[in-house]
């Protein structure tokens, strides 16, 4: 069976804050954008090769408002330690500090990261399953 592609999508309501995050932060790339699409503006931000992606847009007469909580996560699981040194070194270079999980789980092995609309991102050290 072919592995389907993961499109994670929603609305912000500033495109511009969220990309520095996901791109610089996380080494996303860009692989798409667009503008005035039935009134949206979007942009979808990926790994090369892999299956999935993020697509944020944006519309101008919608508040797309904040993360409903602080439990609303993206958890990228990164089992070798170099690699997620790196990752989490990327973050903070960017100027992204972590915080604190609402979850105490993710901070045993993980450390995580909360983007410009409140929505988090981990990055774990563990395997996943």
């Amino acid at each position: 069976m072919p592995i389907p592609t993961l499109r994670v999508a929603r609305p912000t309501n500033d495109l511009a804050a969220l990309v520095p995050f996901y791109r610089d932060g996380l080494g996303l790339e860009i692989i798409g954008h667009f503008e005035e699409h039935q009134g949206f503006d979007g942009i979808m931000l990926g790994a090369p090769g892999a299956p999935y992606h993020f697509e944020f847009t944006q519309h101008p007469e919608h508040d797309a408002g904040r993360a409903p909580s602080q439990d609303n996560l993206i958890v990228f699981y990164l089992p070798d330690a170099q690699e997620w040194d790196r990752a989490v070194a990327r973050m903070r270079t960017a100027g992204y500090a972590p915080v604190a999980a609402f979850n105490p789980y993710w901070d045993r092995n993980g450390q995580t990261f909360e983007d410009p609309d409140g929505y988090r991102v981990v990055l774990q050290n563990a395997a996943w399953g």
